[in-house]
């Protein structure tokens, strides 16, 4: 939403240093809201100026540019260090201690990601069936897994 115009602003004031009507007879007439003209007016007699206020932009950023290069080259030289592990070799190298939370943050603007692989490959039998695991391929288009660790029996509509 952008900001009314200064030219809107100036207008709604002299309609309200004219004293014909109420302000929420100027709103109306304006068709801004009646809070818009009190802020407005209140915006005037403490500040002077009507001018529309710059957005706030939020805190800047812990990890700034310089400390995003030591980041990507600290990734790159232990790509399987932890989000905590990053944290404190971040801290040696000169920057700014920055929680956990943060380095995630961080590494999601980056785009860079941690740990690519799994130590061991996924098994291709359901877990828990041992040495009878059954590998037909009747079978296992019953199961489906919804995840590394389970795995859900599908309703089959013909039998």
């Amino acid at each position: 939403m952008e900001a009314y115009s200064l030219d809107l602003r100036e207008r709604i004031c002299a309609a309200c240093d004219d004293g014909v009507e109420t302000r929420q007879e100027v709103a109306d007439r304006f068709g801004v809201g009646r809070w818009f003209v009190h802020k407005l007016l209140r915006q005037r007699r403490v500040e002077g100026t009507i001018a529309a206020k710059a957005r706030g932009r939020g805190p800047a950023p812990t990890i700034g540019p310089a400390d995003q290069q030591r980041l990507r080259k600290l990734v790159k030289a232990n790509p399987d260090a932890t989000l905590s592990e990053l944290c404190s070799l971040l801290e040696q190298s000169g920057a700014t201690a920055v929680k956990v939370w943060t380095m995630c943050r961080a590494l999601k603007a980056l785009r860079l990601v941690l740990k690519k692989r799994r130590c061991t490959p996924a098994s291709v039998t359901r877990r828990g069936f041992g040495h009878c695991a059954v590998t037909s391929r009747s079978v296992l288009r019953r199961w489906t897994r919804r995840s590394l660790f389970s795995w859900t029996r599908v309703e089959s509509t013909h039998r």
